[in-house]
């Protein structure tokens, strides 16, 4: 299943300039939607302008065939460490110089955008030894993907209480005032957490910036004294992972979920898995939570880092594991890492409608279940362009029972056409 380099889609006419190119117009031909419908959708300026029935839209646009596709809402990647990234088999210490932090942070950006996600919310860790160090990596990592992939970073700090934790306050200031754009850390790990919240949430008002903790969640009055500091705050709070909370008793769980959702507090899952040490591993209850009204999304955490060696960083595999493991409708589950991911990070909605964004992701299949069982061929959209591309085929040595079935391939051969194998292949 190889990667391929993100490119610009393919025009049919003649060499020389292009006018669809320049003016950035595009058309996404033939492509299917959750609904049934066969579609084309012409994008133009980040948005989409028009969606028809397929064939009914013309237009002086580069077109890109997507027959054969299901086109959804691009997801987000809510809750990721692009600093701690493809460590996990570095031999020795892991560096945390500049050069290398932003080499991470870019290729784990790139990674997640091939897989769907054109918007990545990344956590950094500040203070200890490293400093403001790899703060100022994954801002680099934001600068140079801009255009292909929009990066928000988070700070962390890990004191904010008494002494030790002044200066911990006071590098998240100067975090803050390099570019971080979300206040986050983990009160967990504080002497004080209560302390450790407030002051987080007192920094945010006074920066008008989202607040983003770590948290597992396994202190029901931790969370309910959070909950009520919180529900003032504007432009919103977001925890996570919280598998600690689905270790609790239902009546618990219930009473806590009934807390945060009249706070307005978003709790981001993991289901591929924690960001932290392994005796904290859990799943959040995500039903639960959900029927209590908190909005839930789903990130990716760790992505093959120490604490998870085989976190793939897909979007499209944590809403499956929703579906598997949690019980989730696969359009619930999709939009937990795609409509409410988004709405979790403050970005604005999209549907595939005329004058919502270009934010799109087109997956193999014609059914939401199917894709997200076999997403393995994708095509990503962002700000109106395709920014990446992945293809799969899956070939077969000849068989007659292949034959007798008139099993689907994704590439029939005709006649003797060379370079095709003759077991022809199907593509998920």
């Amino acid at each position: 299943m190889p990667d391929s380099q993100p490119q610009q889609p393919h025009s049919s006419g003649s060499s020389g300039p292009d006018p669809a190119a320049e003016s950035g117009a595009l058309l996404l031909c033939g492509a299917r939607l959750t609904d049934g419908r066969t579609v084309d959708v012409r994008l133009g300026g980040g948005r989409i302008e028009a969606v028809g029935t397929a064939g009914s839209l013309t237009a002086q646009a580069t077109r890109v065939d997507l027959g054969g596709h299901l086109l959804l809402p691009a997801a987000a990647e809510p809750h990721t460490h692009g600093d701690t990234a493809l460590s996990a088999e570095v031999e020795g210490p892991v560096s945390y110089d500049i050069p290398d932090v932003q080499r991470r942070a870019t290729e784990s950006a790139l990674l997640q955008l091939g897989h769907g996600a054109t918007a990545v919310r990344s956590h950094v860790r500040i203070g200890d030894v490293q400093g403001l160090g790899p703060m100022e990596a994954v801002l680099q990592a934001r600068r140079s993907l801009r255009g292909l992939v929009d990066l928000t970073v988070v700070a962390v700090p890990r004191l904010l209480t008494g002494v030790a934790g002044s200066d911990g306050l006071a590098m998240l200031r100067d975090a803050m005032k390099m570019g971080a754009s979300v206040v986050g850390g983990c009160p967990d790990l504080d002497p004080d957490p209560t302390g450790y919240a407030e002051a987080v949430l007192e920094l945010a008002a006074e920066h008008g910036c989202p607040v983003d903790l770590h948290t597992d969640g396994a202190d029901p009055a931790r969370l309910g004294r959070l909950a009520a500091m919180a529900g003032g705050l504007r432009p919103g709070v977001t925890i996570g992972p919280c598998g600690g909370l689905g270790r609790l008793p239902v009546e618990v769980i219930s009473r806590t979920a009934d807390q945060l959702a009249a706070a307005g507090v978003t709790v981001v899952c993991l289901p591929q898995g924690g960001c932290g040490s392994a005796e904290r591993r859990g799943a959040a209850p995500v039903r639960l939570l959900r029927a209590a009204g908190v909005r839930v999304a789903a990130g990716s955490g760790a992505m093959r880092d120490v604490s998870n060696p085989v976190g793939r960083g897909d979007p499209l595999e944590a809403a499956y594991l929703l579906a598997s493991q949690s019980g989730l409708r696969p359009d619930d589950a999709y939009g937990a890492v795609s409509t409410s991911a988004r709405a979790a990070m403050g970005l604005p909605e999209v549907r595939v409608e005329a004058g919502f964004p270009a934010e799109l992701l087109a997956v193999r299949g014609d059914r939401l279940a199917g894709a997200l069982s076999l997403a393995y061929s994708r095509i990503v959209v962002h700000r109106g362009r395709v920014v990446a591309r992945t293809s799969a085929v899956r070939e077969y040595c000849d068989s007659a029972a292949a034959v007798a079935l008139d099993l689907p391939r994704q590439g029939r051969a005709k006649g003797n056409e060379p370079g095709r194998p003759k077991g022809g292949g199907t593509g998920p």
